[in-house]
């Protein structure tokens, strides 16, 4: 299953370079070519992640009703579009309605995780997750490399500065279609072959282990499986079509620790796991989750800090530090997106020893919650003391980055035991809150203007107190089938 995640990271890593890609040359370059005021740069980032947010909460019910990567590869083309658009914008309502569409692109973090947790079981998903999540966030660390540095090449090479930022656009446009086109054609949908065959690939398997009779799935919302209607004897279990022999012979059977489960287990693992076609009872049901509330909340605060701080690092980093210069403020910049390569796994790692160790999904929420704090608290010292001191604030960044990243890493771990059932759309819900909190926090900066560091410290208060403010919820919901 390696190469399926190795797959899912270079997709999310390209998409993640031409999403990111405006921020490290917003400031000191695009800024100054049409005009843009602080305001107006503020209101562009607001804009991307609400496009983003909108995307993610469409994107979950379609992973779940056409399979993530047909999904995924919608994402990545509806954004490839207004990426080679970007040397058209000539003014600051221009930029506003292209990095609206560009945001796009932000939705497809949704069927990478879902596509993910697909391959691989509860005992590992965590750091699969984190690892695939934490590779495309990381492009918010290599574009304040890449960007920067084509745009000076090309500069260097004779192009004016007007020419020469909106050329560099192409260089991520080309890596999204590329990258769409090799997922398309060399990649499958589930480990058990076309999504489509999902629940009969499970009743295929069962009937293997002699599991026949009775429902397979019959989870509440659209998804029914066929039941086994043969005559009682000795031959009933034999007796299968030529499709589900060619199933049986070509998607494998169960490993050994898999052979020794019950067969009432099993029936119960796929009744609750198999993921069924979004219905709007099932998906108003999943939304009023208490437990999805927790997931939804815990990224708000995580996913939306990292969003909004990688924003106006480089900015901060600039007002603190006028003598770094443009690229050197991009390179520090960049190192908070790039512990995600790192952190995030990490994070999802941890969550998956704590949970074999325990055998018990509460390891994992108490962790997320644990690491919810202490990022919090590292943005508070942030604010609270506002380093002009370049160790001094580069180290409270990197702190703060590894409890912050390590808990979106944490939240998608957990993620895959909620509703297994309706995964895509747990994931899209989530998904979205993290951009919602990124909207929040963006707008906190915005009305901040260049005090920095009292945003910093808002935005820590509010992670403390709504991870400690869930902390008491149950992290499966009572009665729920699977996940466990």
């Amino acid at each position: 299953m390696a190469p399926k995640a190795c797959i899912c990271t270079t997709v999310g890593t390209d998409k993640a370079c031409s999403r990111y890609a405006f921020p490290p040359l917003l400031q000191d370059v695009i800024a100054k070519d049409i005009g843009l005021n602080s305001t107006q740069l503020a209101n562009s980032n607001i804009v991307a992640l609400l496009a983003t947010l909108l995307v993610r909460l469409v994107a979950g019910p379609c992973c779940d009703r056409f399979g993530p990567r047909y999904t995924f590869a919608g994402c990545l083309l509806a954004g490839a579009i207004p990426t080679f658009c970007a040397g058209g914008v000539k003014n600051p309502s221009g930029l506003l309605a292209l990095r609206f569409f560009i945001g796009i692109l932000g939705g497809s973090f949704v069927p990478c995780q879902v596509w993910t947790t697909g391959f691989f079981d509860k005992n590992v998903v965590g750091t699969a997750n984190a690892l695939t999540g934490g590779f495309g966030n990381a492009g918010g660390g290599v574009t304040y490399f890449v960007m920067p540095a084509v745009y000076r090449s090309l500069v260097k090479n004779g192009l004016t500065s007007h020419v020469a930022w909106r050329v560099s656009f192409v260089v991520p446009g080309i890596l999204i279609l590329a990258t769409t086109l090799f997922m398309v054609l060399l990649c499958p949908d589930t480990p058990v072959g076309k999504w489509s065959d999902r629940v009969q690939a499970a009743e295929s398997n069962l009937r293997q282990h002699t599991v026949s009779d009775g429902p397979v799935v019959d989870v509440a919302g659209e998804l029914t499986a066929e039941k086994n209607r043969s005559n009682a004897g000795s031959d009933s279990t034999e007796r299968v079509s030529d499709e589900e022999k060619k199933l049986g012979e070509t998607r494998g059977v169960f490993d050994d620790h898999e052979i020794q489960m019950g067969e009432q287990q099993m029936v119960d693992i796929a009744r609750g796991e198999v993921i069924q076609k979004p219905s709007t009872k099932e998906m108003l049901h999943v939304f009023a989750s208490a437990s999805t509330f927790v997931t939804a909340a815990c990224y708000f605060c995580s996913f939306g800090s990292e969003l909004a701080i990688n924003s106006i690092l480089g900015n901060y980093y600039a007002k603190n530090f006028p003598k770094l210069g443009l690229q050197n403020q991009g390179n520090w910049a960049a190192m908070f997106g790039l512990l995600n390569v790192v952190c995030r796994p990490l994070g999802g790692f941890i969550a998956d020893v704590a949970y074999r160790r325990t055998g018990s999904v509460w390891a994992k929420k108490v962790l997320l919650h644990t690491y919810g704090v202490i990022f919090g608290a590292f943005l508070v010292a942030i604010g609270a003391t506002d380093p002009h001191s370049e160790s001094t604030l580069f180290g409270l960044i990197a702190g703060a980055a590894f409890f912050l990243e390590g808990a979106n890493g944490l939240n998608y771990a957990l993620v895959p035991h909620v509703h297994p059932y309706a995964n895509g759309v747990i994931s899209g819900f989530t998904g979205a809150s993290g951009n919602f909190g990124g909207i929040i926090f963006a707008i906190i900066f915005r009305y901040n203007v260049k005090n920095y560091a009292r945003s910093f410290w808002i935005i820590g208060v509010i992670a403390m107190v709504m991870n400690v403010a869930v902390c008491w919820i149950r992290p499966v919901p009572k009665g729920q089938i699977g996940g466990r």
